[in-house]
């Protein structure tokens, strides 16, 4: 896991768009960003590491195992339902049960998004991986198919041979995109470009250390 200067656990709203100062049009993306808590602070002595347990998004009680609301109930935090774990540069300056803000983030900072890519169930070779496919012409027999897999002589198919499959569903990270705007009032963050992910997806977004 990489070090990150600062991480925070968020929602992906949507995306919109905003204008600079030159009235150019810059695509954006809200993310709903904490607040989160520290829920457990891992140290090297003990963990063989240094980290930071955050978790995000209130719920019902009963909804969580005792394990986790132990642990919540021991940094007297709320019961909680998304919990994620991140290495910071610097764990000193954070104390379990401390609320983590949006302002932690400013314009400008480079950040990488991780969230789960929406998936999109059984595809072919053509969708998954732009195959070209065979002649469209009439009578072809051969259109969106794979075609040969593998020569004869080793008489096995490669290893990482594109073939159909199941496609997204996967844990995808856009990397350094740029803070836009900040809104602390709401606890909003937008981020320039498209983040991975669905409407109302769970999204970790890093600060990663210089």
């Amino acid at each position: 896991m990489k070090v990150v200067e600062y991480g925070m656990i968020g929602e992906k709203i949507g995306m919109t768009r905003v204008f600079d100062q030159a009235g150019r049009v810059i695509p954006v993306t809200v993310i709903k960003c904490g607040p989160c808590f520290v829920v457990q602070k891992k140290t090297r002595e003990v963990d063989g590491y240094e980290a930071l347990k955050l978790s995000y998004g209130e719920t019902r009680e009963k909804k969580l195992n005792k394990p986790l609301l132990g642990i919540l109930k021991k940094a007297n935090l709320p019961p909680l339902r998304i919990f994620r774990e991140f290495r910071f540069k610097d764990t000193e300056n954070y104390q379990v049960g401390q609320e983590l803000k949006v302002s932690g983030f400013k314009v400008g900072d480079r950040v990488n998004v991780t969230g789960q890519s929406k998936g999109k169930g059984f595809a072919g070779v053509v969708k998954r991986f732009g195959y070209g496919g065979g002649p469209a012409s009439h009578g072809s027999m051969f259109y969106r198919r794979p075609g040969s897999i593998g020569a004869t002589d080793p008489e096995r198919v490669f290893k990482g041979k594109g073939l159909p499959g199941r496609m997204g569903g996967e844990r995808v990270t856009v990397r350094n995109l740029e803070v836009v705007a900040v809104n602390e009032e709401r606890n909003l963050l937008l981020v320039k470009g498209a983040v991975p992910g669905p409407t109302g997806g769970t999204v970790l977004i890093k600060k990663c250390a210089s």
